[in-house]
Order: structure tokens, then C-alpha cells, then sequence
């Protein structure tokens, strides 16, 4: 179902009344769940999102995103968990449960218990015996490294050790998966031998088939850094305190302060951390960014104070500290670039854009003696290289003035006005030239790295950003066109809501088809300003409304 991109309809924060019903539908559905891990699977207070969106064959799909990471995904009023919930759930001690048609499944790869793909049981278990373990036996809804696992954190799957009672015989041949079914609640191991085909029990792992996938050395870490062994609480708190020391050390000057601590988070913190990396505090142990700085204020390395009701800054650090001082970015080793070079996502690199000329059909008696027709694409210095050489050939370069044309009929008509046509007899070079450009039509080609250059007539659309006031009397931050610069609205979106701590929501554009708008609450155009030009690159000429940006000292 998620083997290809997925549209999304919209990205909303969960209500609580929807909050608790989820709760409650989870605790239906799956039963054997204790209530610590339903509140650990459906938090009662952290960020938790609704994501409508659609399916590659038009199937209407509701995720609940968790932290970045889709949980649970609702598909015609049934609820199914994503991979990262199954391993805690009950599996029996051994021998073929009995599957029925439609039990919902755990695929899972033989030696680790850890599901790999979501499915439901085309076949019972007395059809499967039947048929020879042959066949389809399951529809796959949701597999590792398909598009629903990329847009979370990409975790891959814990390694969890089978069970010492499971039946050894039937999991033993090469080739073979595990497949946790469930009923009424229940999760059970069925141990297949499947042909490695689309939609049989041996599924394809993203790229991989699950028995390559067995082999893939990285399957079974938890790790965002597979070289290292502290947990990934641990891990998080290294990096929060690196990008801090990070921000203070290399960006944040004594001109800057006060400065809001949302600001330090959002615009110097998340473009210190590592590539590869994603900073996020609700996985570090302080849980939230003022306890994070009330450790670093007892510290002495800042002072926090709250200047405005509810609204903290920084208006005092000691660059002396020799936590700052001693401060070096650290070096990534071999072998974890090797890692994260093969697993993370290429960074972004903005597109190369091109104006162009397209020839109207009032032009083409100008451009026919070059080989050029209506409609023919050029670039501007070859349209300059064109009118000049029609000059020279047809001897219009006035003999007593090198820097002046005269004008016969085809050049008249192309580029003079009606009230000119009889008063004007000669231009300059750059007027006439000038001139020639404008009466073309415009065109544009965009080239991204690796990829054939796209041509196409009309003028590029810019990145518009605007203010919008809502019914609530509260502004919001709308963007749009992200998709002509080959970027991602839903991970647009997502940065910015860790940046700007603010909800945001994707949603279709007013009046179009395929394009999709970023909304961010409050005024984060300062925000979207930074992440656009500094660190997208992206040139200011393609981006309107940075101009709206909240002035130092105002709210937003």
C-alpha cells in the first residue's frame, strides 16, 4: 500500500476527546496491551498527529504520528499498528495458530522477532496446509522502507531473539519469514516457507527481498549511530548538549542577546546538528528545552531570564565556561559515515533555474532564417547572437553610426509599436535587443542535481509566503509552490514545527489540483526566511513575502 509516495491531505495535532478515543479503540483492538503500554503507544500529554492522506491507488488512509513517527494507521475503520509497535506484543509458546481469512499479521524474518511488514491472512491455516505453503497468503499493507516508514525517523528494527519454544523445524529453511498473526488480540507466530513474489508470504523489504534482508547487517539496530552502544536517551542528550555548545560557540554573538530561547532552538540549534542527525528533545531525558537550559543555567554557562509573561530568553552567557572554550566539533568515525551514508536521505540542494525565450508567431519571420520556428525554445544570448547576425546579414548596422540598426519591415513589425512604426527608424544595440527579449515569450528550464533538465513555457512560480488571519483572531503562516523547487511539503513541514514549536498542517491549495500548502502557527516567516535561504540555498529572487517578517521586539 505504501509502496509508492503517498499524498497528504492534511496534518493536524490530535484533540483530546479524538485522543482518548484512539486510546480506547487501541485497547479494544488489541487486548493483551497493559494500560502502561497503551499510554506509551497513545501519550496522554506529547505531541500526537492526525495525518489524512491518500494512497498511490487512491485509498483514503488516516496515520497517527507519534513524534515524527507514524504508530498506527487506520484503513476502512480498521485499525492496524505500524511496525514499531508489534514487538511488544504476546506471542505464543509454539505450533501453527489458527489463522483465519482477514486476521490481521506481523511478517517477521526468520531468527528476529521483530515484524518487518503488516499484512492480513488471505488464507486460513487449514488452506495454507492445503495448498503446500504455496500461494498467496497474505496482502501486505505496510512494510520497512516503504513511504510510510520514511516519513519517521527511519528507524530500523529492534533485534529480538526467538522464542525457545517456537517449532525449530519449520523456521529453519532458507528463505523463510514468520508471520505473527492475530486473534481477538492475540499475537502468534506462524512460521511459512513462501516463492519470492509480490503479495506471497515472502515479501519484498523496500529494495530488498526479506531473505536478503536477513543477511543486511543493518537490520536489528536501534541506534541512530550504529557504533555506539549507549541508548538512544543517551545518545539524544549527547547531541542536544553538542548543538547547545555548538549555537553558542560558532553562532550566537553578544549582539544577539536577549535572545528568545525558541530562537536559539529554531534558527541556531537544529543547524548545528550533525547530517544524518535529527535533534529532538523529547527523546533526550529533559524531555523539554527550558529544563534542558535551567541544567545549563545551574551550570553558569547562561542566564535565563523571563522578560515577558510566559516568554523566556538568554540574556547572559559566559563564552569563557571551558565547556564552551574546550568545545570542538567532533569528527564523525569511518565507519559511522560509511553507516549514515548509505542510510540517510541525499541533503537538499536546490534546483538550477534558467529563464528562457519562446518565439510567438508574431517573431518568426525574425528567427525562420536561423532554422528557429514557432515555438522554438532559446536562451538569451543565443536570441542576442540571432538578431545580430540577421543585422549584419541584411547590412542594417548604420554606416555612419556602428551603435545604431535600422529597421526594415520584419524588424518594424516584431518589435515597434502601432504609434512607432512610422516615426522610429533606428535603435541602439541594447534597445533593439532589449526589445527583441520582451516581445519573446517567456520559458524556463529547471535542472536538479542528477536529473535531465525540465523545460517549460510561463514564467516559475515563486515560493509565495503570506498571513492569513483566522477566525480565532490568531495569524498563521502560509506557504506554498514547494513542489516547483523540489521540496517536500510534509518534511517542510515537519521542520518547522520542531523549529518554530508550532503546529502546522499540510492541506491542498485553494483552487488547485496537485498543490499542496504549509500552514505554521503564528508569524514564522523569520523562521521559513532561514531555512529557505541558508541552509536550502535557494536564490531570494524565488521566494515573496520574506518582506513580512515580524520586526525585532514585536510579537508574532
Amino acid at each position: 500500500m505504501f509502496a509508492k509516495a503517498f499524498r497528504v491531505k492534511s496534518n493536524t495535532a490530535i484533540k483530546g476527546s479524538d485522543r482518548r478515543k484512539l486510546r480506547a479503540d487501541v485497547t479494544a483492538v488489541f487486548p493483551t496491551l497493559g494500560t502502561d503500554q497503551v499510554s506509551e503507544l497513545v501519550p496522554g500529554k506529547e505531541e500526537l498527529n492526525i495525518v489524512k492522506l491518500y494512497a498511490h491507488r487512491g485509498d483514503a488512509v488516516t496515520v497517527y504520528v507519534s513524534g515524527g513517527n507514524p504508530i498506527l494507521f487506520e484503513l476502512e475503520k480498521n485499525l492496524y499498528p505500524t511496525d514499531l509497535m508489534l514487538p511488544g506484543l504476546v506471542v505464543p509458546p509454539a505450533g501453527l495458530p489458527q489463522v483465519q481469512k482477514g486476521d490481521l499479521c506481523a511478517i517477521a524474518l526468520v531468527g528476529n522477532r521483530a515484524p518487518v511488514a503488516i499484512g492480513v491472512a488471505a488464507m486460513s491455516t487449514a488452506e495454507m496446509l492445503t495448498s503446500g505453503l504455496k500461494g498467496r497468503g497474505f496482502s501486505v499493507l505496510h512494510t520497512y522502507q516503504d513511504h510510510l516508514w520514511r516519513s519517521g525517523d527511519k528507524s530500523s528494527p529492534p533485534s529480538i531473539a526467538p522464542l525457545a519454544l517456537d517449532p525449530p523445524d519449520l523456521s529453519e529453511e532458507k528463505g523463510s519469514v514468520q508471520a505473527d498473526t492475530t486473534l481477538q488480540g492475540d499475537m502468534r507466530r506462524l512460521t511459512l516457507e513462501g516463492e519470492e513474489e509480490e503479495g506471497e508470504v515472502q515479501q519484498r523489504c523496500g529494495e530488498k527481498s526479506l531473505s536478503e534482508a536477513t543477511e543486511d547487517p543493518s537490520v536489528g539496530t536501534l541506534n541512530p549511530d550504529p557504533t555506539d552502544s549507549k541508548t538512544l536517551q543517551e545518545q539524544m542528550d549527547e547531541l542536544l548538549q553538542r548543538c547547545f555548545l555548538c549555537a553558542l560557540k560558532y553562532r550566537v554573538k553578544k549582539a544577539d542577546l536577549p535572545l528568545l530561547t525558541s530562537t536559539l532552538l529554531g534558527s541556531h540549534m537544529f543547524s548545528c546538528c550533525p547530517e544524518g542527525r535529527q535533534l529532538d528533545i523529547k527523546k533526550s531525558s529533559y524531555k523539554k528545552l527550558s529544563k534542558f537550559l535551567q541544567h545549563m543555567q545551574q551550570e553558569q554557562i547562561i542566564q535565563v531570564q523571563e522578560l515577558s509573561k510566559g516568554v523566556e530568553s538568554i540574556v547572559a552567557v559566559d563564552w569563557k565556561h571551558p565547556r564552551i572554550t574546550s568545545f570542538v566539533i567532533p569528527e564523525p568515525s569511518p565507519t559511522s559515515q560509511t553507516i549514515q551514508e548509505g542510510s540517510r536521505e541525499q541533503p537538499y540542494h536546490p534546483p538550477d533555474i534558467k529563464s528562457l525565450y519562446c518565439v510567438p508567431a508574431s517573431m518568426t519571420l525574425l528567427f525562420q532564417e536561423s532554422g528557429h520556428k514557432k515555438g522554438s525554445i532559446l536562451e538569451g544570448s543565443e536570441v542576442r547572437t540571432i538578431v545580430i547576425n540577421y543585422a549584419k546579414k541584411n547590412d542594417l548596422v548604420d554606416a555612419d553610426n556602428k551603435n545604431l540598426v535600422k529597421l526594415d519591415p520584419i524588424l518594424c513589425d516584431c518589435i515597434l509599436e502601432k504609434g512607432e512604426q512610422h516615426t522610429v527608424m533606428k535603435l541602439p544595440w541594447d534597445s533593439l535587443l532589449n526589445r527583441c527579449l520582451e516581445k519573446l515569450q517567456p520559458a524556463y528550464q529547471v535542472t536538479f542535481p542528477g536529473q535531465e533538465p525540465i523545460v517549460k513555457k510561463g514564467k516559475i512560480c515563486p515560493i509565495d509566503i503570506t498571513l492569513a488571519q483566522r477566525a480565532s483572531n490568531k495569524k498563521v503562516t502560509v506557504v506554498r509552490n514547494l513542489e516547483a523547487y523540489g521540496l517536500d511539503p510534509c518534511s517542510v513541514a515537519t521542520i518547522l514545527q520542531q523549529r518554530c514549536q508550532a503546529s502546522t498542517t499540510v492541506t491542498p491549495a485553494p483552487g488547485t489540483k496537485d498543490i499542496l500548502q504549509v500552514q505554521i502557527q503564528g508569524n514564522q516567516i523569520h523562521h521559513l526566511g532561514r531555512l529557505l535561504l541558508e541552509e536550502y540555498r535557494l536564490p531570494r529572487k524565488h521566494i515573496q513575502g520574506l518582506e513580512k517578517a515580524p520586526k525585532p521586539g514585536k510579537k508574532k
